[in-house]
């Protein structure tokens, strides 16, 4: 079986649940404390064991580029202070977390057109996505504990979470049996489901794994949900064919594309925070009692 060491992120959707932010700047460089959200997820995948990754981007999204780039002037000014050599090794450290390429989605077609502009890059091996949108936080990275299932059972993997009846019309709804610990044999999906359609509470959440066939499956997958090619319709075929599994991943999981879930990841992650984080909880009381 070969490893997983390819990962796509797809990041060329325009971020209309957070505008204005997003007017000018991608969503995905929207800050968590002191990191866009973008470098947290790349460094997820970097932990997991991924070596190249492909970021699908989109027209005005140069930014993403940018910081995974080095800053010849901005380090150089840096290295002139002795007090800053923390800071400047963190910053050209951001330009070797792995070997970054970026393709644009010239189209927005849905998720599955996106993951497919990934097919030269992948070739014939097995990769994790990572959506854009979703920033997961914890102890162990959720794209390692699917690569883990991956390399076990020899299927695709899908990360998956238990979700309200009402969040679940917005996501997807999954069949699933228990397999083992926290797996689970998913045998069929559905996208967006209507009242009385869902399987299961179980949705996918951000994060997969996925053989190479799916490429020749996304060729003839039709236009689904909001008339856009979904990658859940491919995985179904998947599911109701050899079956995948599905990973209720540990960790916390950040919906970026949501002003409440970006609002929950820069709270959240500022208390735990080692430079701000005793103070910021401090603030946080003291604004409490005075409401």
């Amino acid at each position: 079986m070969k490893k997983v060491r390819k990962a796509v992120i797809p990041a060329a959707g325009l971020g209309t649940r957070v505008l204005p932010a997003t007017k000018a700047m991608p969503k995905e460089m929207l800050p968590i404390v002191d990191k866009p959200a973008i470098q947290y997820i790349v460094e997820e995948a970097a932990a997991s064991g991924i070596e190249d990754i492909l970021i699908i981007t989109n027209r005005g999204k140069g930014l993403l580029e940018d910081h995974f780039d080095r800053a010849p002037e901005l380090e150089a000014r840096l290295a002139q202070d002795p007090d800053k050599a923390g800071i400047l090794e963190e910053v050209v450290s951001i330009s070797r977390l792995a070997n970054i390429w970026y393709v644009r989605q010239k189209e927005t077609l849905g998720l599955g057109h996106a993951v497919n502009r990934a097919r030269n890059f992948i070739g014939n091996e097995p990769f994790a996505v990572l959506y854009g949108d979703d920033v997961i936080l914890g102890g162990d990275p959720a794209c390692g504990q699917l690569i883990r299932a991956y390399e076990k059972h020899g299927l695709g993997v899908v990360g998956v979470k238990e979700v309200s009846r009402e969040a679940i019309r917005k996501y997807s709804s999954l069949k699933v049996e228990p397999l083992e610990d926290n797996r689970f044999r998913c045998t069929d999906m559905i996208e967006k489901p209507q009242p009385g359609q869902e399987f299961s509470l179980y949705s996918i959440l951000g994060r997969c794994v996925l053989p190479p066939e799916i490429f020749d499956i996304l060729d003839r997958t039709p236009p689904g949900a909001n008339n856009e090619i979904q990658l859940t319709d491919a995985m179904k075929e998947l599911a109701r064919g050899p079956g995948i599994v599905a990973v209720d991943f540990t960790g916390t999981r950040y919906d970026m594309g949501s002003k409440l879930g970006v609002m929950q990841a820069g709270v959240e992650t500022a208390l735990r925070h080692p430079e701000i984080g005793e103070s910021f909880r401090a603030y946080l009381k003291e604004l409490a009692a005075t409401l």
